[in-house]
């Protein structure tokens, strides 16, 4: 008996792997998960065919890629044009198993890879604008939408959740896919990502933004300040007159100027924009912040902990499952005299910081790419013998 048409079967040689994103690339934690997954399959010997918006990769990979000429936005326009040109691109250039990034395509899939459950996940809004706001509502229920119609269609699917908490959302929302769920954890480069003695690069990049020499420095890293907590962030600054606060990621940055300024502490805060050497602000750091309501992995928690950081963030989706509080961070909330107490502590006390950011880095490496980029293959290859086993030709 055949259960799956020849022409289907062909769709899966065993080393061809297809990725669907909107965008992969350097920026971006969704988008470096994607860069780190792509070139370990490569280096495991996979063939990869990459089909997306953009997709910036280091020359010579030998990835397959297929633009989708799509706008990038507004999002209220992007999102149905990418699934409309994304489902006829897949349709056309698909190889081996199929992994689509979230619902962003209504092709059958042999793998959605949830990096966000936007039936649970807030409204993110860069900008406060009430104009933008109300964009940014509208792109939620499209999102959600979106979801659900991806979702049942791909309900034979595998789901893979980058975190045990993005699974829990997964399995309230969508019990019909519970046993459909697994969790493969984001990875971190832990080479990249690495503790190290301050070398003289670092102190030059010190001394360029007027860090003095033994001043301690916080890292604040993300974009989407309002839900990542950076006005609490600012708001310990000023109760820790010991700590200069580093802020990298992209946001409405005037606004929150201004909430520097009136507490007394633009002098102490460095605005370092977006950019693709994140380690470098680590290696500039003595303690990484992250006061944020909502997270589905926090992938800039786990480089920084790869780093030697001591971490205080919340324990939002991920974060718990890497922090355990006073061993290697502390678990915070977003109560600026609770941050303040805590960046405190570490200021009086050298060795706890020490200690703190060994833990981490140990913790860390139990997430490290190479071990997300296994659990990927390894799923790959049950999809394949799977598949096998279900084309039977009948005997006789």
């Amino acid at each position: 008996m055949v259960t799956q048409s020849d022409s289907e079967i062909e769709h899966l040689p065993s080393t061809d792997v297809t990725i669907v994103a909107h965008d992969i690339g350097a920026v971006g934690g969704m988008e470096r998960q994607l860069t780190e997954l792509i070139l370990g399959l490569r280096r495991l010997g996979h063939g990869v065919t990459v089909i997306a918006r953009t997709c910036e990769l280091p020359a010579g990979s030998g990835v397959v890629f297929h633009r989708v000429r799509a706008p990038g936005r507004p999002f209220l326009l992007a999102y149905p044009w990418f699934m409309v040109a994304g489902s006829l691109a897949v349709r056309r250039r698909r190889r081996g198993v199929l992994q689509v990034t979230g619902a962003i395509v209504l092709n059958r899939v042999d793998v959605v890879a949830v990096h966000y459950c936007h039936q649970v996940g807030p409204v993110n809004a860069s900008r406060s604008t009430r104009l933008f706001r109300g964009q940014v509502r509208i792109a939620r229920v499209l999102k959600r939408l979106g979801e659900r119609l991806c979702f049942h269609l791909n309900r034979a699917s595998a789901f893979v959740c980058v975190s045990n908490g993005v699974a829990a959302e997964m399995r309230e929302y969508f019990p019909a896919l519970a046993q459909r769920l697994i969790t493969i954890h984001n990875g971190v480069d832990t080479e990249t990502f690495a503790p190290g003695v301050r070398g003289e690069d670092a102190r030059s990049m010190r001394a360029a933004l007027s860090i003095p020499a033994q001043a301690l420095a916080a890292v604040f890293v993300g974009s989407e300040w309002e839900r990542k907590g950076l006005e609490p962030a600012i708001r310990a600054l000023s109760l820790t007159p010991e700590w200069t606060l580093l802020i990298a990621g992209g946001g409405e940055r005037t606004r929150y100027e201004q909430l520097a300024e009136q507490l007394g502490v633009g002098e102490r805060v460095r605005w370092l924009g977006v950019t693709a050497d994140v380690q470098l602000v680590y290696q500039l750091a003595d303690a990484f912040v992250l006061p944020s309501s909502y997270e589905t992995f926090s992938l800039v928690t786990f480089e920084a902990a790869a780093s030697g950081l001591p971490v205080l963030a919340t324990p939002v989706s991920g974060v718990r499952e890497l922090i355990d509080d006073g061993h290697n961070g502390f678990l915070i909330t977003r109560d600026p005299q609770l941050i303040a107490d805590r960046l405190s502590r570490l200021a009086t006390d050298p060795e706890l910081r020490k200690d703190l950011g060994r833990a981490a880095r140990e913790s860390a490496l139990s997430f490290s790419t190479e071990r997300m980029v296994a659990q990927h293959h390894d799923l790959y290859e049950r999809l394949r013998r799977r598949r096998s086993v279900e084309v039977e030709v009948p005997s006789g």
